[in-house]
Parts: structure tokens; C-alpha cells; sequence
């Protein structure tokens, strides 16, 4: 029996206040919450937002301790819309050897975010 692999992958995150994270993932650049799941004392347990045909998952763990790199097509103009949204940037763009254009970011729970243009 062979079995397919799927090449389809959801990153998960781990955020010190998922609701907050969220907030600001929609405002600053049009994420969709797409599915919410919470405790019994209302507090977010596992998240999904969609963002054009990906996929970014928030799941329980260590608040601080997990970093997503997201891929952007435009990290000059994302970069800008972080700031907008009150983001402090942690580190500015930046053109990389391997050829990505990257900034970090932390959004207004304290969570840092890498973005940049992913180039294999």
C-alpha cells in the first residue's frame, strides 16, 4: 500500500494571548478567522485564519516561544502596513544573502513576527 504525501502544511502558533494576535493579524494585513475553538472559560484553544490560499493555525503551548516566519510578496509594503497597526519593528528590512528581503516585527501582545519574501 502506498501512501501519498501531502504537500500542504498549516504552521502553528503558539501567542501569549491568541484573540489579541488575531485582532491584529486581521486588521494589519486581512487575515480571515476561519475556525475558533474554546475552553469551557472562553479562552482560544485552537485558531485558524486563512490569508489568500494559506492556512496559520494557533494551538496551545509556551506563549513566547515559538517565531513564525511568514512569506510576503511585497515585504517593503507589509512592513509599512505592520507599523500602521502600532507594530514595533524588531528588526528593519533587510536584503539577505540567500536572496529573501526580510524585517521582524512584534505586534501589540509582544509576540515577534519574521516576514519576508521566500526565495527557495
Amino acid at each position: 500500500m502506498t501512501s501519498e504525501i501531502r504537500r500542504t502544511f498549516y504552521p502553528i502558533v503558539n501567542c501569549a494571548d491568541t484573540a489579541k494576535s488575531m485582532e491584529w493579524l486581521e486588521r494589519a494585513f486581512g487575515f480571515e478567522p476561519r475556525e475558533v475553538h474554546r475552553d469551557d472559560a472562553g479562552n482560544i484553544v485552537h485558531a485558524e485564519m486563512t490569508f489568500d490560499t494559506g492556512i496559520l493555525m494557533f494551538g496551545n503551548g509556551e506563549p513566547g516561544k515559538t517565531a513564525l516566519y511568514v512569506a510576503v510578496d511585497d515585504p517593503d509594503a507589509h512592513h509599512d502596513r505592520a507599523k500602521a497597526a502600532g507594530a514595533e519593528i524588531t528588526a528593519e528590512l533587510s536584503d539577505k544573502e540567500y536572496g529573501s528581503r526580510d524585517y521582524a516585527a512584534r505586534d501589540l501582545d509582544g509576540n515577534q513576527w519574521y516576514f519576508g519574501t521566500y526565495r527557495p
